[in-house]
């Protein structure tokens, strides 16, 4: 005898909140019917106590009730972190400001009392079928960034390889090279680490994107840590006859003890080295400036700015500029993840940057720092 196996039919779950008794009553008879899995409640506060231990598909909120209000519950759903979008759908019997207050507050629909059982019911099909829909979406994209992110780690483990032989090639630690050998190994080096640069990045933004980051704030010297980044580019600069100046602005002692903040020292190293590799990357001839200035007394910000003589950004590219992915025309261009993890790393140090450029004069990046960043996932 052959057996099939159906998949579960999913039931959709309703939780529908109202303090009329006589209200909930109507609304289970009209939902039930159409095979919806309804759970009602008599007031916001234990609304929300459900919402937050057993999270259904669909809220369905009465405005006016005591204590707390539809709108308060509302805004308070939107901020819970919940991992699935859940809609709300307004019941109220009253006017148009009632519509954008809710609106505002963060619901989905509305239904005006008394309740039509046949616009209700198109009303919750609706939002169901947003809800599926937005779920769908957001389960490709945690596909999408798990093959990622196991594709870039696959991607790591040989590039390290190809790494360490190519250099073992270089110091002919396994036949002697020709001046000719000696040009085309170094060429597949710098090949090799380019692209494994570009693999690490995309390893750091997808621990971002997925909240698998982890963060260790204690106190940072930012001058002690842009000298070891100056110090580790020095090198590419030197290559290309560019000018790498490291510069603390202020003459007196008493402004080393200003430019340390707490946060995530490897991070803010991070951070450092993609901004000023970025501006080496793109400056052909002239200089980079890195300049640390210390926190001004009574107030709480440092400043760090990375100018450069390259060719500037034009004018309509400045706004996407830190968007991951975002590639620029410029013929060094790379995977665009660069800035992007600049921005993602302050950003959860509480800082901010800014960028001013001028084609054919040389860009500035202005980095805004708190001393005492709440270090944070966002």
């Amino acid at each position: 005898m052959r057996m099939s196996f159906q998949p579960a039919i999913k039931i959709d779950r309703i939780l529908s909140v109202d303090d009329t008794p006589a209200n909930l009553a109507l609304i289970e008879a009209i939902l039930e019917e159409e095979g919806y899995a309804i759970t009602s409640v008599n007031d916001g506060a234990a609304a929300l106590e459900m919402i937050k231990s057993n999270p259904p598909d669909l809220i369905l909120l009465d405005v006016m009730m005591p204590e707390i209000d539809g709108y308060e519950v509302t805004r308070q759903v939107r901020q819970m972190n919940l991992t699935t979008y859940i809609p709300i759908l307004l019941i109220t019997a009253h006017d148009h400001a009632d519509v954008v207050c809710g609106l505002d507050a963060g619901a989905d629909e509305f239904v005006r009392k008394p309740v039509d059982a046949d616009e209700l019911i198109a009303r919750v099909r609706s939002l169901l079928r947003l809800k599926r829909s937005i779920d769908e979406r957001e389960q490709m994209m945690l596909q999408r960034q798990d093959f990622i992110a196991h594709l870039t780690h696959d991607l790591r483990t040989p590039l390290v390889a190809a790494d360490m032989m190519l250099k073992l090639f270089r110091k002919e630690a396994f036949c002697p090279l020709s001046p000719e050998m000696h040009e085309a190994v170094g060429a597949l080096i710098r090949s090799n680490q380019n692209l494994l640069e570009m693999v690490n990045t995309l390893l750091e933004v997808q621990s971002y994107d997925a909240g698998a980051k982890k963060f260790t704030p204690i106190p940072c010297n930012l001058w002690e840590i842009s000298q070891e980044v100056v110090q580790q580019l020095a090198p590419i600069a030197e290559d290309k006859g560019i000018e790498l100046k490291l510069e603390l602005i202020g003459k007196n002692l008493e402004d080393l003890g200003r430019v340390t903040v707490t946060g995530d020292c490897l991070e803010l190293h991070r951070m450092l080295g993609n901004l000023i590799g970025n501006s080496l990357k793109f400056t052909d001839k002239g200089f980079v400036h890195v300049q640390l200035i210390p926190v001004p007394e009574g107030d709480r910000t440092l400043l760090i700015k990375v100018q450069d003589s390259g060719p500037g950004i034009p004018a309509d590219e400045i706004a996407g500029l830190f968007q991951r992915f975002r590639k620029g025309n410029h013929k060094q261009a790379g995977s665009g993840l660069g800035l992007h993890l600049v921005q993602r790393i302050l950003e959860v140090h509480d800082g901010s940057i800014s960028v001013e450029s001028e084609l054919g004069q040389g860009t500035t990046f202005t980095v805004q720092l708190p001393i005492e960043a709440s270090v944070s996932q966002r």
